[in-house]
């Protein structure tokens, strides 16, 4: 009898020890990010009890980089699963890299909704551009071409009769030196998008030339996009990832979470909440879909603009690169 119970013990403890050690670890999912706030995943973990399924069914690794085609490369070699993708770069990925495989899984921001913040072109209050034509013959500075500062700026210029490669030189300035080289004489304009838009030393000594829905309407500027085999692979992981995220959207969309909001942006990007307290999370920011849908028929439109101006060699149709369905479903299992 003892030793019936022993051999029933053992079995208990390696039949405990056996499920334990088949219990699925939580998926990693590696996502690139260019700029908080626009981009949320960085701080989308940061509210208490919002990120109900981190740590249990996936994981968030981080990689930053300075503009969004700066991430292709690594997105096609797999040194990232989820990236931020706004139509210009995804128009990039597919007609240049070839990356037919990727698929917009979630809306992030659009830029230039009615009643909400269009991205800024900025010259100096006095300095010797005020009108588009005035630029020909002087330099204008972006992050990085074939990106969504660069677009509406080469498209602006042509739209008013300037030749973007003759007539403006165009320099490529990492977004947080933007401010220094317009206000030093470098450049006589520069694109701006948030935070870097609301600086109190730029606003002072510059002025918005035109924005960025005056030169192309509105624009899918950032995106979530992953690459199908690896939503094929983790489709559960990643639609709680995604009712992570639209929880976290709507957390930091609600103005009685307005001051902590702005605390954790402050303290992500180690600026001072005054920055960021009179516009994050308000109409004066960027616009989010609170159900983080994506918007073919809007994608389509950015494309097929950007073909107009040259930039994309074969017609592109979005519909095959839009898988909604994960973000519907993680919509579905919150109240609206």
């Amino acid at each position: 009898m003892q030793k019936l119970v022993l051999i029933l013990c053992a079995l208990a403890v390696t039949l405990c020890l056996g499920s334990q050690s088949s219990r699925a670890e939580p998926t990693k999912l590696r996502i690139s990010w260019v700029v908080v706030p626009a981009a949320l995943t960085p701080i989308m973990l940061s509210p208490p009890g919002v990120a109900r399924h981190a740590g249990i069914t996936y994981s968030l690794e981080h990689t930053h980089f300075a503009a969004g085609p700066l991430s292709v490369t690594a997105f096609a070699l797999g040194d990232v699963d989820i990236t931020g993708f706004g139509y210009a770069t995804i128009a990039r990925a597919i007609d240049g890299a070839g990356l037919t495989d990727l698929r917009v899984i979630a809306d992030v921001v659009q830029d230039g909704v009615e009643g909400w913040y269009t991205n800024a072109f900025m010259v100096r209050k006095n300095g010797p551009v005020h009108a588009i034509e005035d630029l020909k013959g002087h330099a204008a500075a972006i992050n990085a071409k074939g990106g969504l500062i660069d677009i509406p700026l080469r498209a602006m210029l042509r739209k008013h009769g300037l030749d973007d490669a003759k007539d403006v030189t165009i320099l490529e300035v990492g977004l947080p030196n933007l401010k220094a080289t317009l206000l030093e004489q470098k450049v006589d304009l520069i694109g701006t998008i948030l935070p870097f838009a609301m600086d109190p030393e730029l606003r002072a000594n510059a002025t918005v030339l035109f924005t960025a829905y005056e030169a192309v309407n509105r624009q899918e500027i950032e995106t979530l996009v992953a690459r199908k085999g690896f939503i094929a692979e983790n489709r559960a992981a990643l639609v709680d990832f995604l009712e992570d995220y639209i929880r976290a959207v709507r957390w930091y969309l609600d103005p009685a979470n307005h001051t902590k909001a702005v605390e954790i942006v402050a303290d992500f990007t180690k600026q001072p909440p005054t920055l960021f307290d009179s516009w994050v999370f308000t109409q004066r920011d960027l616009y989010r879909k609170r159900d983080a849908l994506p918007d073919p028929e809007l994608f389509q439109q950015n494309i097929d603009m950007m073909r107009s101006l040259g930039y994309v060699k074969s017609p592109i149709d979005m519909r095959q690169y839009v898988d909604s369905s994960l973000a519907r479903e993680a919509a579905a299992r919150l109240s609206p």
